[in-house]
């Protein structure tokens, strides 16, 4: 179960990671915002953005739960696959937040920040591994690690009602669900909160 979570994380940000242009024209167009940049949410309401990402984490929800469908047909041989892209649809729903909030994941302080809120969404303490956080290419596979141990013990217990084939369908798609409601919900108040502070930092550089 590790190894299909931490698979799914790399993944996610390494070859299937959202394509921040594609996005802000999504922004643009389906959710009305405003933006030529994504610097341009600075200038936003935060009750705006906040709309924005919940409809975010509700579109996240609801794919889950058809995968989480879909594979719990399988019950325990589908499993593996079910969490490995369980955990690819997790990380790009936190990744669209960062850009929502305005965090455009360029840099390597960004990218950092980035596995940050995941491990915050996870409820993972990297107190440690932030002293290597301006190393991303150690920080982000330990980060990884520690957030493939603490989701692969949670899903472990609450998983083991889908061994039961068939009607172990309706229990993926709710487990799925509530997955990504949760750790979507964790990863949207951190951007918020970090989105406030930097949103706070302008103004007063502009006084």
């Amino acid at each position: 179960m590790e190894g299909a979570i931490r698979g799914g994380l790399t993944r996610a940000y390494d070859t299937i990671k959202v394509d921040p242009n594609r996005f802000l024209m999504q922004l643009r167009v389906a959710h009305g915002l405003p933006l030529a940049t994504f610097q341009g949410v600075y200038t936003l309401p935060i009750e705006r953005l906040d709309e924005v990402a919940s409809s975010v984490i509700r579109g996240g929800m609801k794919m889950a739960a058809a995968e989480g469908a879909g594979f719990g047909m399988g019950g325990f041989l589908t499993i593996l696959p079910d969490l490995g892209l369980l955990s690819t649809i997790t990380m790009r729903t936190i990744q669209k937040l960062s850009l929502i909030y305005g965090f455009e994941i360029n840099s390597d302080s960004e990218v950092a920040e980035l596995w940050i809120a995941a491990a915050t969404a996870a409820g993972v303490d990297i107190s440690r591994e932030l002293l290597e956080k301006e190393v991303v290419n150690r920080f982000v596979p330990r980060v990884i690690q520690r957030i493939a141990v603490k989701a692969g013990s949670e899903v472990a217990e609450k998983w083991l009602a889908r061994l039961v084939p068939f009607t172990s369908s309706a229990i993926g798609c709710a487990l799925n669900y509530y997955f990504v409601r949760a750790w979507g919900s964790r990863a949207q108040a951190h951007f918020r909160t970090k989105h406030l502070e930097t949103k706070a930092r302008l103004l007063v550089a502009q006084v």
